[in-house]
């Protein structure tokens, strides 16, 4: 197929084009967990990504050697299809940058991505990113490390349309507990669970605030993680209100049940994958022009909408259309 035929040329021609990436983002700190959320990966396909753990998985005193657990299983076998990053400390801890000369000189060419938590304003988090790049330049890694922040206290989402807008950027993660712990009491703890989370009135806004910018600068927003672990009905339901009210695109789980619930509920519905093939297969016909599709005028603006559902729909491994699997997949 011609670049001017498939989708993620045509429609994004001198753009860079919006993240497509798995809405789960699943969170391991210890060896144990760590290898069993790679082989639990390797089962079920690239549905979730799994981000190991620095800041709350090292205990203390052996940072070091935590980090450099983190490389040995980045670099192993059990790490198929290189889709898991590292959380490092904060910026006020001693060790963020030793995290980051492990890990991005040990595994920054299989690295999916770097979270910087606990930021309190923008020219924190830009130090840390100038770091990681000053750092892959050293070590010969000539590709970019996205970039993941946690907004999670007040300076940081103040600042959090700047933050979006640095670069190798990737995802502004929603950090809950952190966030109400910083309200020193105004936010009730009921607000750490549903309905709370979702209908209190500053954690409703924080957690928009984060969607807008994220969204208007090109970058994804994650979820914060449903602390009842084994409830998988709550996390669907908590996953999907945070997808359809709020606009999330990705949510964290922090137990191997979270997983699927977290998958499904932000997954596109079937008959909307349906009429995103038809759509973009007519759409290609016509060489990317307008079409009508069901008596409704489709462009080039829907065009992108549709596509990146499509490319969404398959990441959950969900079935595409066999027209559309050959056509935009192969």
């Amino acid at each position: 197929m011609n670049d001017a035929a498939h989708p993620g040329r045509a429609l994004f021609e001198g753009e860079k084009p919006f993240p497509v990436i798995p809405s789960c983002e699943h969170f391991a700190g210890s060896e144990k967990l760590i290898t069993k959320a790679l082989e639990l990966q390797n089962k079920l396909g690239r549905v979730f990504d799994i981000t190991c753990d620095c800041e709350d998985g090292a205990p203390a005193g052996r940072e070091k050697e935590h980090a450099e657990l983190i490389v040995r299983l980045l670099k192993s076998e059990l790490n198929q299809h290189k889709m898991a990053g590292a959380r490092i400390h904060d910026y006020s801890h001693a060790h963020w940058k030793q995290d980051l000369d492990i890990l991005v000189r040990g595994a920054g060419d299989v690295l999916a991505y770097l979270t910087i938590p606990k930021p309190t304003a923008a020219k924190q988090v830009a130090e840390v990113i100038a770091y990681v790049q000053k750092t892959a330049q050293a070590a010969g890694i000539k590709r970019e490390i996205p970039i993941h922040v946690l907004i999670e206290t007040h300076g940081a989402l103040a600042e959090a349309a700047e933050i979006a807008r640095l670069p190798w950027m990737q995802v502004l993660d929603f950090g809950l507990m952190d966030f109400i712990s910083g309200h020193h009491g105004a936010i009730p703890s009921t607000a750490m669970k549903s309905p709370g989370q979702f209908d209190h009135a500053l954690v409703a806004r924080a957690k928009a605030h984060v969607v807008a910018c994220a969204l208007a600068h090109g970058v994804v927003p994650a979820h914060n993680v449903t602390l009842d672990l084994k409830n998988v009905y709550q996390t669907h339901a908590d996953a999907k209100r945070a997808h359809d009210q709020f606009g999330f695109l990705r949510m964290w789980s922090i137990y191997p049940s979270q997983i699927q619930p977290i998958v499904d509920a932000m997954s596109p519905d079937f008959s909307e994958v349906q009429r995103a093939a038809e759509i973009l297969i007519a759409a290609q016909k016509a060489s990317w022009g307008p079409i009508q599709h069901a008596g409704d005028l489709h462009d080039r603006a829907t065009y992108r909408y549709f596509w990146e559902l499509l490319q969404r729909a398959k990441l959950s491994n969900q079935k595409i259309p066999d027209t559309a699997e050959s056509a935009f997949f192969k």
